[in-house]
């Protein structure tokens, strides 16, 4: 059984104010997302994180064997399936 997908007031009302050009980009990224098995090219990007949370962030990903940025792409994918 296929599970449902529930989309809030808020989320439904974001919608409504996007242009045809940002819904296109955004079904195009959910293809390639979703349906592509290829190698994603990747981009690097410059965030500002807390040092302290960064380092904690660091040491709890060392704990569990995980690559920290990998991690931080890990829970990207997470928020965007959900």
């Amino acid at each position: 059984m296929k599970s449902v997908q529930r989309f809030s007031k808020e989320y439904l009302k974001h919608c409504k104010k996007m242009t045809p050009k940002q819904i296109i980009c955004f079904l195009e990224d959910f293809r390639k997302l979703h349906l592509g098995k290829e190698k994603q090219k990747s981009k690097l990007i410059s965030i500002k994180i807390p040092e302290i949370m960064l380092n904690s962030f660091k040491l709890k990903a060392e704990r569990a064997g995980a690559r920290y940025q990998t991690q931080i792409k890990v829970l990207m994918e997470e928020w965007l399936n959900k």
